[in-house]
């Protein structure tokens, strides 16, 4: 499985991005996808999931409210949508895939339970 994130970029306090990730897997209908975000000189963090039908969804306590994850499986594209932008949201943003995902009880939510990633975009919030 191959991703490609895209659609980071430079933006003010308040202000919204849409991160799209596209996957090269005819299969991604059937994957748990994530985002998760990485900040200079911290550790890579979980901030939403979708499940494969798109019908569930979950998010890290810190971008509840502000971020909506979707998907299309008619183009095997997963999204991030983020508003009300805060400049603690900048990091370099990551999509992945938990092949796994149907069969947990729980969400995934760490680094090691997702097993493809894409390359990163990063995204840049000034105040």
């Amino acid at each position: 499985v191959q991703l490609q994130a895209f659609g980071g970029g430079l933006v003010q306090a308040g202000g919204s991005l849409r991160l799209s990730c596209a996957a090269s897997a005819r299969t991604f209908s059937g994957y748990t996808m994530g985002w998760f975000r990485q900040a200079p000189g911290k550790e890579r963090e979980f901030v939403a999931a979708i499940n494969w039908s798109g019908g569930s969804t979950y998010y890290a306590a810190s971008v509840k409210g502000r971020f909506a994850i979707s998907r299309d499986n008619s183009i095997s594209t997963l999204y991030l949508q983020m508003n009300s932008l805060k400049p603690e949201d900048t990091a370099v943003y990551y999509c992945a895939a938990d092949l796994r995902g149907r069969f947990r009880e729980s969400w995934a939510t760490s680094r090691s339970e997702y097993d493809y990633w894409g390359q990163g975009t990063q995204v840049t919030v000034s105040s």
